[in-house]
């Protein structure tokens, strides 16, 4: 590859904002970011985005795998394997390292934006802005970090190709949605290019837009009414998932005292942990210091966590490519018993980007998560911050705590249906653009893309490229497991 396709590319000097590099002229100079993105598209026309096939040395996507593993908590890595396989999809899920291996070697414009990293369609979902509004944006940023943003749309576009052959979609179906995602994300760029500054900073999509979208499709007999309840379902679901709620779910008295439930091996109270990492007060006693100390990183000077006290604390098993990671839940007490408050404090690592490009500019993986969610969402937890702890046993750690559930919903994969996928790969690419919009430099991306939809055609076939390559590395891994070279774990 030339080096005008790598990541490095250059085409003027940059500046930094909260560490994304923005390649452009002075950020007042507009004429000079368009130039840059038409120049960009000159030295990598948007066709060579086109396809896939594997480098002829491809790193052994098990090992890559196995190479994560060596970090986490042993007895978790096999629910980990256990969640990618039960389908191409779900591994998927859990393969962003496989990927972003893959990405490396791909052609891009060279203007870097702040990216998700990990940008499919299951990171993105509706939960609460501190303003108490129900908002659509990404949801997670464990990879989070300044990078090429043609990233983040194809493991987007190939997202929605592997879902759609895991719901029995037809190839048009299938391609109808990966267009929509791509398509969407760029005329959405090119909205955001012309918009006055502060609207393409503060734009973002809610859940009444997206009522009014799936009420028109209804009305315009391109859905059915199914969908409609569906979605509606979803949103009135994620207004009801609050921390009263995940407290009933979560808690239960135990001789007078708020206790987690334990549902081992998935939530287990610290109290019933085999503790390698120190007795449980020792435990109990990291955890109140990471509380207090995390306090420095809000953003508000008076702040409702204040008002909190430590109660109890479980280790929980999260998603699919972050299981085995250390990942805790926390019940705090507000007023008396009826005022709880449940915390998650996950593990950051290094993001799986920075093996293939410049580490990021914070020393501390908690604090890089927070800062490139602060910049990518348009409204983020009012809980989220970061703190780094040497645990009992010895070893410093990164985290970063946010609410567990706060108005949070997503899809429903399992019963999404070819037109229902459409609307939500179009909210999907609308949203990945507003945030690059926000974390990069809106203009020159916007420029690069342009008006026609070739950029949408070579993604289009990347997606399906890409898909197959997934489907031949699941393939690899469920060998692995069934020789026994992996333990996946059973019922999980």
């Amino acid at each position: 590859m030339s080096d005008t396709t790598t990541t490095e590319s250059r085409a003027t000097g940059s500046e930094r904002v909260d560490g994304a590099e923005l390649d452009s002229a002075r950020l007042d100079d507009f004429p000079a970011r368009w130039e840059l993105g038409r120049a960009a598209r000159r030295r990598v026309p948007r066709s060579s985005h086109a396809g896939w096939s594997p480098a002829s040395d491809r790193p052994d996507p098990v090992s890559l795998l196995e190479q994560q593993a060596v970090t986490r908590v042993p007895e978790l890595v096999p629910i980990r394997y256990a969640r990618m396989l039960v389908s191409p999809f779900t591994f998927y899920r859990g393969a962003a390292l496989i990927m972003a291996s893959d990405l490396a070697g791909t052609p891009v414009s060279g203007i870097t934006t702040q990216i998700c990293g990990d940008a499919h369609l299951s990171n993105f979902g509706v939960f609460a802005s501190p303003e108490r509004r129900l908002v659509f944006d990404i949801n997670d940023f464990d990879e989070t970090l300044p990078g090429p943003w043609e990233w983040d749309v194809k493991r987007l576009a190939a997202s929605f190709e592997i879902a759609g052959r895991h719901r029995g979609f037809s190839d048009k179906a299938r391609a109808r949605a990966v267009r929509a995602a791509v398509t969407s994300y760029r005329m959405q760029m090119r909205r955001a290019a012309e918009s006055r500054v502060l609207e393409a900073w503060y734009d973002q999509l809610d859940a009444d837009q997206v009522q009014e979208w799936i009420r028109a499709e209804r009305a315009a007999n391109r859905v059915g009414t199914k969908q409609v309840e569906r979605t509606e379902a979803t949103l009135a679901k994620a207004r009801r998932r609050d921390s009263v709620r995940a407290f009933t779910k979560l808690v239960s008295t135990v001789d007078g005292e708020l206790r987690f439930t334990a549902d081992p091996p998935l939530i287990t109270p610290v109290e019933d942990l085999q503790l390698g990492e120190g007795t449980r007060e020792d435990v109990e006693e990291w955890m109140r210091r990471m509380l207090s100390e995390y306090r420095s990183t809000l953003p508000q000077a008076r702040h409702p966590i204040d008002e909190f006290r430590y109660v109890h604390m479980a280790r929980k098993v999260v998603g699919v490519g972050s299981v085995g990671t250390r990942a805790w839940i926390v019940l705090l007490r507000g007023r008396d018993d009826a005022d709880p408050l449940i915390l998650q404090a996950k593990q950051a690592e290094q993001s799986v980007l920075e093996r293939f490009l410049p580490a990021s500019r914070y020393d501390h993986h908690g604090e890089r998560v927070v800062r490139g969610q602060r910049l990518m969402q348009a409204a983020s937890d009012l809980f989220l911050g970061w703190e780094r702890v040497l645990a009992p046993d010895g070893v410093e750690r990164d985290f970063y705590i946010r609410q567990l559930n706060d108005w949070k919903g997503s899809a429903d994969l399992e019963v999404i249906l070819p037109r229902g996928a459409e609307l939500y790969a179009t909210a999907c690419g609308q949203t990945l653009a507003r945030a690059h919009a926000r974390a990069g430099d809106r203009v020159a991306i916007a420029a690069y893309l342009g008006a026609s939809p070739r950029f949408d055609d070579a993604i289009a076939r990347f997606a399906v490229d890409y898909a197959d390559q997934n489907e031949r590395d699941y393939a690899a891994f469920a060998e692995a497991v069934a020789s026994g070279r992996l333990t996946a774990a059973e019922g999980f």
